[in-house]
């Protein structure tokens, strides 16, 4: 098995692929981190949805809803991912990277007032979203291309997502920032939730990016 016609062994892969066979995660941890996203997209697809009723601005109602829609998919996408990589139920790792990542979300959903569509968006696009496209871009590119390819697949698809939300969300920002005060109260708002995000570590805790060891 595996040899050619003459005998001889064939090389595991073509002379044009020369990739490396092993990534940076097991199985084990590519589930965890899949989990954790899973968790922060529906929770964000939760925000949004909830939002849609109380944002005054006709034109940002109709974008929420759109995005809203891109994140209940890419959630359903690592749900089904989860049964693949791992002998275990999928809600039992649709679970937050840690304590802190749940205060992060409880504190973005925290503007529920109509005039406060500024304090919304920033949450999203400008805190929320670049962490995810960050965690997804690392993930991506230190996984196996051989091994985990739906991973990678379900990756390239959602990261074309966030970075047109991201660009429709900080449109939607440079439109409603227009005074000084509406300035002071973006960066107040994108510094308080900045701090805990940090504290979380990002999307699945302190090695969303690599650079730090899990115990």
């Amino acid at each position: 098995m595996g040899d050619t016609p003459d005998g001889t062994a064939r090389a595991p892969f073509a002379p044009w692929d020369r990739r490396a066979l092993p990534g940076s995660f097991n199985v084990a941890e590519t589930a965890r981190r899949v989990g954790n996203y899973k968790w922060t997209e529906m929770k964000l697809f939760e925000a949004l949805g909830g939002w849609i009723a109380t944002v005054p601005e006709l034109d940002i109602k109709m974008r929420l809803g759109a995005h809203c829609y891109h994140h209940a998919w890419h959630a359903d996408l690592w749900h089904k991912r989860l049964p693949e990589l791992r002998e275990m139920k999928p809600e039992r790792l649709t679970v937050p990277a840690n304590e802190a990542m749940e205060r992060f979300i409880e504190a973005m959903t925290e503007p529920e007032a109509p005039e406060l569509s500024i304090e919304k968006l920033v949450g999203v696009y400008r805190v929320l979203i670049p962490r995810f496209i960050a965690a997804y871009t690392y993930h991506r590119n230190n996984t196996s291309e051989i091994t985990d390819a739906p991973t990678i697949r379900s990756i390239n698809f959602i990261l074309q997502d966030e970075f047109d939300d991201w660009r429709d969300g900080e449109m939607m920002l440079q439109s409603l920032i227009t005074t000084p005060e509406h300035v002071e109260r973006a960066a107040a708002h994108q510094a308080k939730l900045e701090a805990i995000m940090v504290e979380a570590g990002g999307i699945t805790g302190a090695d969303s990016i690599g650079g730090a060891e899990r115990d």
